[in-house]
């Protein structure tokens, strides 16, 4: 069973935007809201060099990293071919406006990467 963290309201998020969730340890966690007010969260980190995927442009269900435009997938957190590789992704529970994370994924996920 889950236990969740309210980490902020779904309007704290900007549509076709991104919120960065700093942890104690471990990259920071990106979460994503777009134009439909769905909500997805991955590790701010893209699978090719590590760019912040926070400041990437949103669309549809996906998100562009900023540093080389890999798209990745807000559902999957993996990259539309031809490119390969995935991210680490986080469950999310909204509940009315709320939005929550896994405790146990973001004490985990991620953590102990090379920075």
């Amino acid at each position: 069973m889950s236990q969740w963290k309210k980490i902020c309201q779904v309007t704290d998020i900007p549509v076709l935007g991104s919120r960065c969730i700093q942890r104690p340890q471990g990259p920071d966690v990106a979460v994503f809201r777009n134009a439909q007010n769905e909500v997805f969260a991955l590790l701010d980190r893209c699978p090719h060099k590590g760019g912040p995927l926070s400041q990437g442009i949103v669309f549809g269900t996906s998100v562009a990293c900023p540093l080389h435009n890999w798209t990745i997938g807000l559902d999957t957190g993996c990259a539309q071919a031809p490119d390969a590789g995935c991210v680490q992704r986080f469950s999310v529970l909204v509940e009315g406006d709320a939005v929550h994370l896994d405790l146990q994924e973001l004490a985990s996920v991620g953590v102990g990467e090379a920075a």
